[in-house]
């Protein structure tokens, strides 16, 4: 049988978020080879090909480069759609960080162009591809606890400090509803599948605001938040499932997210969704008190980069990835649906659907049980 030839992918944007990046593509995914870095911060991008060893390339010398078959996009939100644009143009496959697009009729536009030119588009989060959400989508998926008949996402951060640290999250598509939410988004779309309609609302508070970090060079200078920083929202679901999400960063730093499934015979506790482990815990109808149930899958450590294997994968099996961008287009359209009700004082009804995503293979924990590979769940 001959080998699986490696995808070559090239990187755009060395920011922040790159590093685990490339830390897990080039050292965990045989299927990845990663051939190139990117980035307008001749600084950054020098730092990365010092470390991994890749050579920086222009973005228009990697949409000529012919070997070059996906691109990785982590670019900050408001750039996503010329970048993508451009690179669908140049028929390369792409992978976005989330969100795909700062506007839902953006993101169907570029969905649409893949699509035309017979190219994956994919974006993160990835995250439901880990431990947390998968085994709580085997428990859903067994019937152990029943129907889910309602849900509930809560989460609170701190917008000022986030601004300090993160300025692309004072802009719209960075405020808590749209840039964290889509993590929970996502999580819920991946169980309980499409969403039908949403009513919802959402606010800035206090836009105008100072910087305060003595070491970031701007301590003193105004600013203005345009991005969201509460939004809440009732979603009903295809599955008949209504949901209840509450995200708000006029707050603490200290977060207590919430994720929760009701069923008619019991209740799942997830893992906060940001992240790809943690424990899933699960109180069944009779009993007093939650259990822990054990990972039915791999991957709970920091595994990003596991969506763009497992759109590697796809690519060469001739499969649709699980994180394509019919998912990414239908969570952010669900998110942006509940602004547009706040904003209109109408139920949103959702344009999009969504074909709920295959779950990973069970049993391919990783090398400390029998030696099996968990890059294989990922293959299939």
């Amino acid at each position: 049988m001959e080998a699986i030839k490696p995808v070559r992918v090239a990187v755009i944007g060395c920011g922040a978020i790159s590093g685990i990046y490339f830390e897990n593509m080039t050292r965990r995914f045989s299927i990845l080879e990663v051939a190139a870095c990117c980035d307008l911060n001749e600084k950054l991008a020098q730092a990365v090909s010092q470390r991994y060893h890749l050579p920086v390339m222009t973005m228009e010398e990697i949409m000529a480069d012919e070997s070059i078959e996906l691109v990785v996009n982590l670019t900050p939100p408001a750039a996503h759609y010329g970048v993508i644009r451009a690179l669908l143009e140049h028929g390369k496959h792409v992978y976005t960080e989330k969100v795909l697009c700062v506007q839902p009729e953006q993101a169907r536009e570029l969905a649409a162009l893949a699509k035309e030119k017979g190219l994956l588009l994919c974006a993160a989060p990835d995250t439901f591809l880990g431990a947390g959400i998968q085994t709580a989508r085997a428990i859903v998926d067994s019937g152990i606890v029943g129907d889910i008949t309602s849900c509930v996402a809560v989460l609170q951060r701190d917008a000022g400090l986030l601004a300090e640290k993160f300025p692309y999250t004072i802009a719209q598509g960075g405020g808590i509803g749209i840039d964290v939410g889509i993590y929970y988004a996502t999580a819920l779309l991946s169980i309980l599948g499409p969403a039908k309609k949403v009513c919802g609302m959402s606010q800035t508070y206090q836009p105008e605001r100072t910087h305060f970090f003595t070491s970031r060079g701007h301590f003193g200078e105004l600013y203005t938040i345009t991005a969201e920083t509460l939004l809440a929202a009732t979603v009903q679901f295809a599955s008949g499932a209504v949901g209840s999400f509450h995200f708000n960063s006029a707050s603490i730093r200290c977060e207590k997210p919430q994720l929760i499934l009701y069923g008619t015979q019991g209740i799942v506790y997830l893992p906060d969704p940001n992240f790809f482990g943690g424990e899933v815990h699960v109180l069944a109808k009779g009993q007093t008190e939650p259990y822990v149930f054990p990972h039915t899958h791999a991957y709970d450590g920091d595994d990003r980069g596991i969506g763009v294997a497992e759109m590697a994968w796809s690519l060469r099996k001739g499969r649709k990835p699980r994180t394509h961008s019919d998912l990414a287009c239908h969570a952010l359209e669900m998110l942006s649906g509940a602004v547009e009700s706040g904003r209109t004082g109408t139920v949103y009804t959702m344009q999009t659907t969504l074909e709920r995503p295959a779950a990973l293979p069970r049993g391919y924990m990783g090398v400390e049980y029998g030696l099996s590979e968990p890059e294989a769940e990922l293959a299939f």
